[in-house]
C-alpha cells in the first residue's frame, strides 16, 4: 500500500510540476460553458433547461484533455518500465493513474460546476443533484479514461482514437447524470439516477484498472 499511495502522490507532484494541463481543463470548462449562451441566446428559461446536459458535456470533454499524457510521458522516457517493476501489479498501476487524474482533474471540475451551473441560470433546486451526480460520474470518467488511454498507448494517432474509445462509453453517465438534475429540477426523484451512477462505478472501478493493466503489458511487450 506504501508504494501504491507513493505513486499517487508521484502523480500529483508532476501534475503540480506542469501545472498547465490541469489548468487548461478548468479553463477550457468555463470557457466551453461560456459559449453556449452566445449560441442559444441569454433567454434564462431557455439556459436553465439545458444547463444540466451543457455542465455535463463540457465537464467530460475537459476531462479528456489530460488523458493523452496520462502514461504516454512515461513511455515515452522508459518510466513505464521502471513503474511495471516496482513490485506494483499493472492493474493497481492504473488504479492509482485514475485516482491521480480524478484529484487533479475532476476534483477541480465538481467544484467548478457550481459557478457554471449558475452562470447557466440552472434552478437552486437542481445544483445539488448535479453535484451528487458529478460525484460518482467524473470518477467513473477517470477510470473509462485510464483505461482508454492504456488501450491506445504507443498506437499512432492516439490523441486521436482516445476521444473515439472513450466517449461512446462515457455517454450513459452522461445521460443519468444530466437526468439527476433534470429530475431535481422538475421535484421528480434523482434516486434512480444516482444509484444507476453509483452502480456503474462500482463495475468501472474493478474491471477498467484490469483492462488498463492488461493493455499496459501489451505495450511495453
Amino acid at each position: 500500500m506504501s508504494r501504491f499511495f507513493g505513486l499517487i502522490g508521484r502523480e500529483i507532484r508532476l501534475s503540480l510540476r506542469h501545472g498547465g494541463d490541469s489548468f487548461a481543463a478548468i479553463l477550457f470548462f468555463f470557457l466551453a460553458a461560456a459559449l453556449f449562451p452566445l449560441a442559444i441566446g441569454p433567454a434564462p428559461e431557455t439556459l436553465g433547461r439545458l444547463a444540466p446536459g451543457i455542465v455535463w458535456v463540457c465537464a467530460l470533454l475537459a476531462a479528456l484533455l489530460p488523458l493523452d499524457r496520462l502514461f504516454g510521458s512515461d513511455f515515452d522516457d522508459g518510466s513505464l518500465d521502471q513503474l511495471l517493476l516496482s513490485g506494483l501489479p499493472p492493474s493497481a498501476l492504473a488504479l492509482a493513474k485514475a485516482i491521480a487524474h480524478w484529484l487533479i482533474t475532476g476534483l477541480p471540475l465538481l467544484l467548478a460546476a457550481a459557478p457554471v451551473a449558475v452562470m447557466l441560470r440552472m434552478p437552486d433546486a437542481a445544483i445539488p443533484a448535479l453535484l451528487a451526480g458529478l460525484l460518482p460520474g467524473t470518477a467513473v470518467l477517470s477510470l473509462l479514461g485510464t483505461a482508454g488511454a492504456a488501450i491506445v498507448l504507443g498506437a499512432r494517432r492516439g490523441g486521436v482514437l482516445l476521444p473515439l474509445l472513450v466517449l461512446p462509453l462515457a455517454a450513459p453517465v452522461l445521460i443519468f447524470g444530466a437526468g439527476a438534475a433534470d429530475a431535481a429540477a422538475f421535484g421528480l426523484s434523482v434516486r434512480p439516477h444516482l444509484l444507476l451512477l453509483a452502480a456503474m462505478l462500482a463495475a468501472c472501478l474493478p474491471l477498467c484498472p484490469l483492462a488498463a493493466g492488461a493493455a499496459l503489458r501489451g505495450a511495453v511487450e
